[in-house]
Order: structure tokens, then sequence, then C-alpha cells
């Protein structure tokens, strides 16, 4: 049976005519943004569970990376499911926004549970709730952000407006992580060794949980009249179990494709060591209490969010392509400079003198990761319109599964690997659960290196890996003028029959 199917029923608004340019109004693309909370919020968080359970809890790094690692698995099943079954569903509320109905709240309570294991577990079960935890975080995220991310490539036809919605949803996901951030090292994590407190995790979890699922629910409700009237899919459904494997496969014939995912892998990869070790290198290297890791993560929000309309006016002059590279240079920098110094012992601040470096050094970061922020989404809606062209086929669904698979696995294999770091460097698991612990000098050099540079490699890898995609502003518009044709010739076609 068709999916389409199980959702069946005529739309009861006019839906929008074909060939004419699709272009949310600025209402509509800021409610919708508010959606983007969930995967923004899944990824502040990150951090925050790796320490905890690290640091806090006294799980061995190696255990934590396998657990985390192991989460990735359900991504690999997940992820493609749910991008085909949102590609799939035909519905008087359209294709997208059934999923997302159930990803919200779901989400919510999945984050709360994450930082609320029970007390008293021996390792080998606390590892299994981190391990079950996890993989409910990541399976009910997608259950929204994949619908999500592809209806605002639905929601929007040309190739600059296109940028125009990943902006509004980069400079929300970016100002929704700020204010997580506030609320996290003011609240529940504030004084001395807040961050070292065990107790103050579960409620960290349920306010932040409660959180997405409010933004989640303010993007659905927000969109779903302009949503309801988006041209249906005039290709018939596909099964779900027998058409998965020949859209993959499908997916993975367009070079375009191929090259942004391996780009994104590597980008958060990159992400995913560096953030992992942040609260380590904060805390225990630049010796910053939370107050002050608090101002320096704020920089590096405000940073992103500053960044964004200049991404977005970057990428009216330059190709998508372009504006990425030059922002994974710029990232690649900030990893390297004062971290390589730091390392060789050229400068050792602490406290305050640390921090205002800091600062300097993650807005430089952050203002490069803002032209990511607007590329990434942008870049990957023109390559499912070149699919279409190449494949006859819509497959937003897939594409950004594609995108969200290499964010969350690639953020938890940046985990693993500063898992296995922080045991290989021998770090000491007592002095997460001490106040003002002293660690020894050549395993702070090998954090640093571990934390900066070791995490560059994987960016260059990403800067590399774009050469390869292939639609330029000039390429789009062709493909842009030939789906014009196509989905005239499929609705005549639809006429006829």
């Amino acid at each position: 049976m068709a999916l389409a199917e199980n959702f069946a029923g005529p739309p009861d608004v006019e839906p929008a005519p074909v060939g004419v340019e699709l272009k949310p109004s600025v209402s509509v693309k800021a409610i919708y943004s508010f959606g983007q909370a969930i995967e923004s919020g899944y990824l502040v968080v990150a951090g925050f569970v790796f320490f905890y359970y690290t640091a806090v809890l006294g799980l061995s790094g190696t255990a934590v990376g396998v657990a985390l690692g192991l989460s990735m698995c359900l991504d690999a099943v997940m992820d493609p499911m749910i991008g085909s079954i949102s590609d799939n569903v035909r519905s008087r509320f359209g294709r997208r926004l059934p999923m997302m109905v159930a990803g919200a709240p779901l989400t919510g309570l999945a984050l709360w549970m994450l930082f609320s294991p029970p007390l008293g577990l021996q390792p080998i079960l606390l590892f299994t709730w981190l391990v079950a935890a996890k993989m409910s975080l990541r399976g009910v995220a997608s259950l929204y952000n994949l619908p999500f991310a592809a209806l605002g490539a639905e929601m929007a036809s040309g190739y600059g407006e296109r940028a125009s919605i990943a902006a509004y949803r980069g400079f929300f996901g970016v100002a929704i992580s700020f204010v997580m951030v506030i609320v996290a090292y003011s609240v529940f994590f504030s004084g001395v060794g807040g961050l070292q407190v065990r107790a103050h995790y579960p409620a960290f979890g349920q306010a932040m949980g409660l959180l997405l699922f409010a933004c989640g629910a303010i993007g659905i409700l927000g969109v779903w009249r302009y949503a309801r009237r988006l041209p249906q899919p005039t290709t018939p459904a596909a099964p779900l179990l027998s058409g998965l494997g020949r859209e993959l496969s499908e997916v993975f014939r367009n070079r375009s494709f191929r090259a942004l995912f391996a780009s994104a892998l590597l980008f958060w990869v990159a992400a995913g060591v560096n953030g992992a070790l942040n609260n380590h290198a904060y805390i225990f290297v630049w010796k910053l209490q939370p107050q002050q890791i608090q101002f320096v993560a704020m920089a590096f929000y405000i940073a992103i969010m500053a960044g964004v309309p200049f991404a977005r006016l970057l990428l009216t002059r330059v190709e998508k392509k372009t504006a990425c590279i030059l922002g994974l240079a710029v990232v690649v920098v900030s990893m390297t400079v004062v971290h390589g110094l730091r390392a060789l012992g050229v400068i050792a601040p602490t406290g305050d003198a640390a921090m205002w470096m800091l600062i300097v050094n993650v807005a430089i970061a952050g203002f490069g990761i803002s032209a990511l922020v607007v590329g990434y989404p942008a870049m990957m809606a023109d390559a499912a319109d070149e699919h279409e062209v190449l494949f006859g086929h819509r497959r937003e669904g897939l594409y950004f599964a594609g995108l969200g698979f290499a964010s969350k696995a690639a953020t938890g294999l940046g985990q693993v690997a500063a898992g296995f770091a922080l045991d290989a460097l021998n770090f000491p698991k007592a002095a997460g659960m001490t106040v003002n612990a002293v660690v020894p000098e050549h395993t702070l050099r090998l954090l640093i290196l571990a934390w900066g540079p070791f995490s560059a490699l994987f960016a260059i890898g990403s800067a590399v890996a774009l050469i390869w995609y292939g639609v330029s502003r000039e390429r789009h518009t062709e493909i842009a003028a030939k789906l014009t044709l196509k989905r005239a010739d499929d609705l005549r076609a639809g006429l006829t029959t």
C-alpha cells in the first residue's frame, strides 16, 4: 500500500498554481524559523551531555564515546525512513506537518530523560540508560527536524529566496541557542563548580525539553496555512520498504548531494570533537567559572547572529559554495592559532585574561560558521531541484535526511573521538568531581591539541569536499526553467488521465 493512502484527503484550500514562484511572506518565514529550535537545541545540549556523563557521573570517556556511537546506528536506519515517509505523505496538511506534530512533544520528553538517570545506577546500567535515552532523542528529533527542513525547501522556489529562508532559520536557531546558554549558566549551573553538581542537571533537562517543545509547536501553528497551499507532488507515492532502497541509490547518484553530504559530515565531526571538549578545556585549561564560560558562549552565538545577515548578503554576491569554503577557512584559523600557542606554552592565561582572549577567538569562529548556517540548507535545497531534473522525482525529505544525518552522526563521531581522546591522554576521572582540581600540564597540552588542531583537520577536509558541488547560480537558473516545464507537463498529464 502506498503511504499516501494513510493520509489521503483533498485539501480544503486552493493550492498555489504551478509555474508561479513560491515566495513566503516575512511573517511566515519568521514563524517557521521557530521550528529550528529542535535541531539547534539538540546540538547545544550535546556538550553538556558529554561533560555530565564523564566528569560528573564518572563514566569513562571510552564508555561515553561508545554509547554515543551506538546511538548513531539508529540514525542510519531511521533518518532515511523518516525522509522517505515525509516525501510520500499526501494529506490536507501537506507532506510534512503530520510528522512534525508527533516529533515536537516527544523531543521534549526524551531530552528530559537524557539528563535524569536514576540515582545509584552501576556503570553498565548507566551506560545502557545513556544509549537508550540518546537513541530516543535522536529518533524523535529526526521525526520533527527532517520534515521541517524539507518544508523549508518547498516553501520557496527561487535561488535567492531559498537563502533567505535559510538565513531566517539560521538566525533563530542561533538565537534560541543563545537563550539556552544564558539560562544554563545563569540559572542551572551558576556559582563556583556549578557544572560539577549532579543535582542541577535533571531540572536543566526538563526546562530545555519544555522550551524546545514550545518552539516546535509555534513553528507548526504558524506555518500550517501556508504549508497546506504548497503544490502536492505530481508523481505517485512509493511504497515505503520496497521504494526506500531505490530512492537512496538515486539520491547518492547526484554528485552535488555527495559533495555536500561529505562536507557537512566532516564539518560536524570537527564541531563534535571541539564541542564535546569545550567544558573540559574551559574549566581545567583556562580555569573559567560558569559565569565566565557563559560570556564566552554568548560571544560565539552573538557572532553567528551578527554574521548571518552578512552571510545572506555574501551569498547574493558569490556562489554559495564559495561562501561556505570561506567560512570554513575562518573556522580553521579559530581552531588552530590560540590553541597552538597554548599547547606550545607560548601563552598560558587563566581566568579573566583567558576569557577575553577566548571571546575574541570564538567570535571569529562564529562569524565563519554563519556562512555555513545559511549556505548548507540553501545548497541542499538547490541540489534537490537538480535531483528532480535528473531523476524526475522530488526527494527533499531524503536530501535533508542526509544533511540531518551528517550533522547528528558526525557530532556523535566527534564525541566518540573526544571520549577516546580523554582516556588516551589519561585525563583524571576524579578531576570532574573536584572543584579547582589540578591536572598535569602535559595532559592539558594534549587536551588543547585534541580540542583545536585535531578538530581543524576535519574542517579542512570539509572545505575540500565542497569542490565537487555542482549547482551554481547559472546552473540553478537552467534547472528552474526545466522544472517549470516539467511540472506543467505533469499537471496536464494528470488532468487527462
